[in-house]
């Protein structure tokens, strides 16, 4: 995987970290009963969809970690619903757009794009982007929806904290699957002492994780909001840059 190559390894006295982002949060009741899941699980929120301040309140009241998931366009056309950001729109409604989406929802820490396979390649879309992340001081997660995307790179030039996801859960939904991807986590996080993982509220993902959780805190694996990986990773860069000019 081409993501591996350019990961950064947390510093060495720290214990080996995963965070774990559920996405796609909103559109259904059954949503709610991820925030019964024990451990520092991340909740990415739909905008504008039905039981989105519903599940961020709660959230909030069980101080988990909450993102807005912002709809972008995808190279295969398919509907983003409320709160979409395309192509066709010019910055000040690409801007009032995104602006407004975070508003409606409290306690925001971060952003990652839903879908996005299209809009996350273009420059201008991503500038507008974390011009607004900058603003309101806010990370951003790169899904990986596509390998050219410019996410991470435009989020550093305007000085927005970034990551990417390294593994995606359950893009098939089978014990054997979810379980291979969770192990395939843990090797990640073994190797380079931190690891991302992005769900979605399914059935059989949330019985999975119910369960599996309890085998990282054995395997000497702690379990974080995305914001310490984040933060860590921006304290590497920051410590590399340094060394790097010093030894100039």
């Amino acid at each position: 995987m081409t993501a591996l190559v350019l990961m950064l390894s947390l510093p060495a006295q720290a214990n080996q970290k995963i965070a774990i982002v559920i996405d796609d949060i909103g559109y259904q009741k059954k949503d709610m009963s991820a925030l019964d899941i024990p451990g520092e699980l991340t909740f990415s929120i739909l905008p504008f969809t039905p039981y989105a301040k519903r599940f961020a309140k709660q959230a909030q009241a069980k101080n988990k970690e909450i993102m807005l998931h912002a709809p972008m366009q995808a190279l295969d056309g398919k509907t983003l619903g409320p709160g979409a950001l395309t192509m066709d729109m010019p910055k000040e409604d690409f801007q009032s757009m995104l602006r407004t989406a975070l508003d409606s929802l409290p306690n925001i820490k971060g952003v990652n794009n839903h879908m996005g396979s299209l809009l996350t390649q273009q420059n201008a879309p991503m500038n507008w982007t974390m011009e607004v992340l900058k603003e309101h001081e806010l990370y951003f997660l790169d899904s990986k929806t596509t390998p050219k995307s410019k996410a991470q790179t435009v989020a550093s030039l305007h000085g927005v904290d970034n990551i990417a996801r390294h593994v995606f859960l359950d893009n098939i939904t089978t014990q054997k699957q979810l379980r291979f991807r969770f192990d395939q986590l843990k090797r990640i996080a073994k190797r380079y002492d931190y690891a991302v993982a992005i769900a979605h509220p399914y059935p059989e993902t949330f019985e999975f994780l119910s369960q599996a959780l309890e085998e990282l805190e054995h395997e000497g694996i702690e379990l974080v909001p995305l914001s310490e990986l984040v933060q860590a990773r921006s304290l590497r860069l920051a410590q590399a840059k340094t060394t790097s000019l010093s030894s100039d």
